[in-house]
């Protein structure tokens, strides 16, 4: 077989070869081809990644495990982590989001953790496209119909459309999971003379090669890659949850690793070479359930449902039991030993010899050049001009307000569960959602946030305010964050000037998180969402995690009363550039995002946090996609009462209601508490907009929107 077919590059066959001091067989060549794909080797991204902080006080396990683990008080982790299944989503939609989902259910379970939420990143190309109807219908199927059916709650996410996602939308599925601090597991624990143990489903042909699939860009006939999409059971995916964690439960597991992207051969050789042991596999005992399959099909077979548990001896029976009181296929399929092999047997015949550690650990990295878009200044020389729009605001919010990306999006989250195990406080649709741990009585508070269109202008300053706009939300609500885990989004590395916008938005997003001390506890690099020449937008992802203790109160949004004082926190002149209103209403995208404010982020934090826990406002939202005036329609709406804004305003209307970015927020104040809100936030910028009342929204200088007008232009009625 020749390298080439197996996807590697010349220099990294000459450094196999080096290695080994000999020819890779054809099976070794395959096992290579997957475990140094950009999917799984993250060579070009490594050198990137080293950037983020990974240190924090609340870390109890950070990257280098199935999933990060932060300290949720009482005794208690909380394991997440966000992963992508972009390529088999565009390709079989259905199958591609609830294989996706399956998986990161089963990163949170392979550290101990039952599972407790997830929520669905989703980008989609332009709405009225009957590709994209296609795709977004099958993929939100596929989200609600393996999530409910796997009783995980979907609580929340980010929905976004953008026609640069018309042939590559993309799926981001985060889970979050419980655990107690003294159980969490450990792919690094595995000792010789230990057994290597199945558990799950039987091994069949689906999902060969989905590893090197997800690492180049999609073909023009995507039907043909259909056979490396996997096929998924969430009742069996349900039943594996419970097999897992009773054997946790009883001591029974020294380690144990999710079967993700190259099957046994990844799961395998991570635990071998985190371990610092050998392993000998005997692909004859793996439960097939095709006949006539090939060693490497057994070895990189990414069927799903399926988890690797390292076993001592003592505990075998005991583990195969579990497997037959949840009806699962469970067999021994090998063993660990002493030193650094790498084994493949089947039929009495080694089909794999090779140093554990090279297989995963051994791929070089790739220094891609990197230039900036020789367009970039252009685009960045705009000035915000509101030519074209009346002084009247009405039409503008009314028009945002039923645009795609920020209408309700009930046609999505009515397919998902929110409620089941019963102890979501709030689901989908706000800026942030809450699970109560009724094990410690804390609140868990998770966000998730990009800003595509923002990164697309200037990655630097994009990435730093997608990593900023994930914490406010926390903050807003009375959260301290925990830590992050992020979905890096791109198109193809190979692109000088693609890889620069690459590189610019992970330090950006870096740079926030030393700045406000927030983590990197996890992640997923996902390349190559490009197709025909045309590519995504820089699509950062990220996901933030924060607590609120059982003495708190959330301070939630909607819940505005009559007669409140509504105050603006934050800075006025936010930026047009990158917001909905431009994207959206303008139909382009220029000028430039805010610059980042490490202060300002600070400073907003303390006086959030404060006027949460001290209950002092009546409602709060974080100022978020559409700027003050969204968030006045959604809280109106939400509320069921209107407001009367009056202020003078120095700059253009539109640009003061509808511009984004920076630390800011919306809170409505029961007038008793006004004092106490003005002294908690001294120091700051704020100003006192308005008040709450009557059954209009009435804007500056334009006509009043009744709350019916809000609701329909929203709903989409």
């Amino acid at each position: 077989m020749d390298y080439r077919k197996a996807g590697l590059r010349p220099h990294e066959y000459e450094t196999i070869r080096r290695e080994l001091g000999r020819d890779p067989n054809e099976t070794e060549l395959r096992i290579f081809g997957v475990m140094w794909s950009e999917h799984c080797s993250y060579k070009s991204s490594r050198p990137l990644l080293k950037l983020f902080p990974k240190e924090g006080p609340s870390v109890l396990k950070g990257v280098g495990e199935n999933a990060g683990v932060v300290d949720a008080g009482g005794g208690w982790g909380l394991a997440f982590k966000v992963e992508s299944h972009n390529h088999p989503s565009a390709v079989e939609p259905y199958q591609g989001a609830a294989t996706g989902v399956g998986g990161i259910i089963r990163d949170i379970l392979a550290m101990g953790a039952r599972p407790i939420a997830s929520l669905d990143g989703l980008f989609f190309g332009r709405p009225d496209s009957p590709k994209t109807r296609f795709l977004s219908n099958g993929i939100v199927k596929g989200v609600g119909g393996y999530g409910n059916c796997v009783g995980v709650p979907t609580v929340g996410g980010k929905t976004l459309y953008d026609e640069r996602y018309e042939d590559n939308p993309l799926l981001n599925a985060f889970c979050i999971g419980l655990v107690a601090s003294d159980s969490i597991v450990s792919s690094q624990t595995a000792e010789p003379g230990n057994l290597v143990v199945l558990l799950g489903s039987k091994t069949g042909r689906d999902g060969i090669g989905g590893a090197a699939f997800a690492s180049v860009e999609l073909g023009e006939d995507t039907k043909a890659s259909r056979p490396q999409v996997q096929i998924g059971d969430p009742f069996v995916e349900k039943l594996l949850i419970e097999a897992c964690l009773e054997a946790l439960e009883k001591g029974l597991v020294t380690s144990m690793q999710d079967m993700g992207a190259a099957g046994i051969t990844s799961s395998a050789s991570e635990i071998a070479a985190k371990s610092g042991v050998g392993m000998i596999l005997d692909l004859d005992l793996v439960p097939l359930r095709e006949e006539n399959m090939a060693a490497w099909e057994i070895a990189l077979s990414e069927s799903q449902e399926r988890m690797l548990l390292i076993v001592r001896p003592e505990n075998l029976d005991a583990v195969l039991s579990l497997g037959q009181k949840w009806d699962l296929d469970c067999a021994v399929i090998g063993k660990t030993v002493e030193g650094n092999r790498f084994i493949l047997r089947k039929e009495g015949e080694v089909f794999a010899d090779l140093p554990a550690s090279l297989i995963g650990g051994g791929c070089p990295e790739i220094h891609w050049p990197a230039e900036r878009p020789k367009d970039l200044d252009q685009r960045q020389s705009f000035e915000f001009e509101p030519s074209g729009f009346p002084g009247d605001l009405s039409q503008p919010l009314l028009r945002l307000l039923a645009s795609p990306s920020l209408k309700e999006k009930s046609w999505i989250t009515r397919q998902y569960d929110s409620m089941v195990q019963v102890n979501t406080v709030q689901g989908p649709g706000a800026p942030l959602s809450l699970i109560r741990i009724k094990e410690n009585g804390n609140l868990v508070a998770m966000t998730m946030e990009a800003l595509p269109w923002a990164c697309s202008l200037d990655p630097y300053r994009g990435g730093y305010e997608t990593m900023a706009r994930s914490l406010r939300p926390l903050w807003v609500a009375g959260a301290r964050h925990l830590g992050m885990t992020n979905c890096l989004n791109f198109p193809s590395p190979e692109n000088p000037e693609q890889f620069w916008e690459f590189s610019e938005a992970v330090r950006g997003l870096a740079d926030c998180c030393k700045d406000l001390s927030c983590p990197v506890v996890s992640g997923n690099v996902s390349l190559y969402n490009e197709s025909a020449g045309r590519a995504i937008l820089p699509t950062p992802l990220v996901c933030s995690v924060g607590i609120l203790p059982v003495s708190g109160f959330p301070l939630l949004p909607g819940k505005w009363k009559e007669g409140d004082f509504l105050f603006l926190a934050g800075i006025e002149n936010a930026s047009i550039p990158g917001s909905h209103f431009q994207a959206v209403l303008q139909g382009r995208l220029v000028g430039r995002p805010l610059p980042p404010s490490p202060e300002m982020e600070t400073g907003f934090m303390e006086r959030a946090l404060q006027t949460a826990s001290r209950q002092i406002a009546d409602s709060a939202v974080p100022l978020l996609g559409g700027g003050l005036g969204i968030a006045l329609g959604k809280e109106a709406i939400a509320s069921g009462v209107g407001a009367q804004i009056d202020l003078q305003i120095p700059t253009h209307p539109l640009a003061l209601f509808f511009a984004e970015g920076g630390a800011r927020a919306l809170y409505a104040v029961p007038e008793a508490r006004v004092p106490e809100f003005i002294r908690t936030w001294t120091g700051f910028p704020f100003r006192m907009i308005g008040r709450v009342g009557g059954d209009c929204l009435c804007l500056p200088q334009s006509e009043p929107i009744p709350l019916q007008i809000l609701s329909n232009a929203w709903k989409g009625a």
